[in-house]
């Protein structure tokens, strides 16, 4: 059985899925690379030594070999690429077995999906392949709902995500959860729409209610001159630490040392890793409850806390109550890593992807996995209305 994954670009999102499959199939699984990655990318951090990996091809210096292993795979999972739509067009038309991994089609807004000249293009990518044995792995717990819209891949949506390293940990690492000073962590680009000024309201907060605390804000932006300011002329500077832009490994070093996690991103977040890498640190999150990941990676009140996008005060309550409540931190934390341990994790998905692809070639047809993790099926989940604002703020309006 010949499985291959292409996609942009291998990453730190993507490597250790893919190493768990190599680990299993060996040379019958490849990952094939369509694109160079982006400087911004690069300076973040994510690059991987695509050479150093024996699974990994380079579409642009090996296209004819890359090609014709596209084509004759058994098993292809398509993520976003740049290949050729009439190449594309030839697989999914072959009878061959395809995944489509994919987060929202419509993350600005459903409406658009009675466009004719976007379902136009949608029935030419999507919908006439819906008797084909194509199939549609969700990166995020708003895909189906968006696909279903247009009747595309119906019964033939499932859960999937991403999956960063998996870490295991001691259970001795949960006593530091009743330390006195609560430590919380933000990480992420400085952009509108991952909020990163929520966290410094909430620090603002706590500091008038006279709460020992640190929060540690990880990543840059264009927002981030902005934050600083706001947090020094509010005397926050000792409670607050800047962090700039760090590697993916710096930036879990700095969440393992904390007990709270805040992730106020909305809909415009198509999945966000960092989730899943502070479940696996186990933290509690306080997690918006439009952003991708969330639907399918916490369940409020179990294994995280979540919020109604738009709503600070709903924000700042969930807050509160885990710098309150550190039993209830300790308890939530605890059940965020046993999440990840249990379903989400790149060697739980490899073995289910494996499981699947052979009920696909065996059968024809393939049973969705029970309860809610990787390749179960994924639900309808209608993305909830943010409450709108009086007017369109500025940088500092909505601080």
């Amino acid at each position: 059985m010949k499985i291959t994954f292409v996609s942009n670009y291998i990453n730190h999102h993507q490597a250790p899925l893919c190493s768990a499959l190599f680990s299993v199939l060996g040379d019958d699984f490849t990952f094939i690379e369509t694109e160079q990655m982006t400087q911004e990318r690069t300076d973040l951090g994510w690059t991987q030594d695509a050479e150093m990996l024996a699974y990994c091809r380079n579409w642009e210096r090996e296209r004819r070999f890359c090609e014709k292993l596209f084509l004759t795979s058994d098993v292809v999972l398509l993520g976003w690429s740049r290949l050729p739509a009439q190449l594309i067009e030839e697989r999914l038309s072959s009878g061959k077995i395809t995944l489509r991994v994919t987060e929202r089609i419509y993350k600005e807004g459903q409406w658009k999906a009675v466009s004719p000249r976007g379902l136009k293009e949608k029935y030419k990518e999507h919908i006439r392949y819906r008797r084909k044995p194509v199939y549609l792995l969700c990166a995020g717990g708003y895909v189906a709902s968006d696909f279903a819209l247009i009747h595309a891949y119906p019964e033939k949506r499932y859960r999937w995500g991403y999956f960063p390293e998996f870490k295991k940990r001691s259970s001795t690492q949960w006593d530091d959860a009743q330390a006195r000073e609560v430590k919380l962590c933000f990480a992420g680009r400085m952009i509108d729409w991952k909020h990163p000024e929520y966290a410094l309201k909430l620090a603002k907060r706590l500091k008038a209610l006279d709460v020992p605390f640190s929060l540690d804000m990880v990543g840059d932006g264009p927002l981030r001159k902005v934050l600083e300011a706001w947090t020094k002329k509010r005397g926050l500077g000792s409670c607050v630490r800047f962090h700039r832009a760090v590697t993916p490994r710096e930036a879990r070093a700095i969440m393992e040392e904390s007990h709270i996690f805040l992730f106020p991103s909305n809909h415009l977040e198509g999945w966000g890793v960092v989730v899943n890498e502070a479940m696996n640190s186990a933290l509690a999150i306080v997690a918006c409850e439009s952003a991708g990941s969330v639907p399918f990676l916490i369940e409020d009140g179990t294994n995280g806390l979540t919020f109604p996008e738009g709503e600070y005060a709903a924000f700042e309550r969930q807050g509160l109550r885990l710098v309150f409540d550190r039993a209830l931190c300790r308890t939530l934390g605890m059940a965020a890593y046993e999440t990840v341990e249990k379903e989400w994790n790149p060697q739980a998905a490899a073995g289910r992807l494996i499981a699947l692809c052979k009920a696909l070639l065996k059968e024809g047809k393939a049973m969705p996995f029970p309860g809610a993790g990787p390749l179960s099926a994924a639900p309808v989940l209608r993305p909830k209305k943010a409450k709108r604002r009086r007017k369109e703020p500025n940088r500092q309006d909505h601080m």
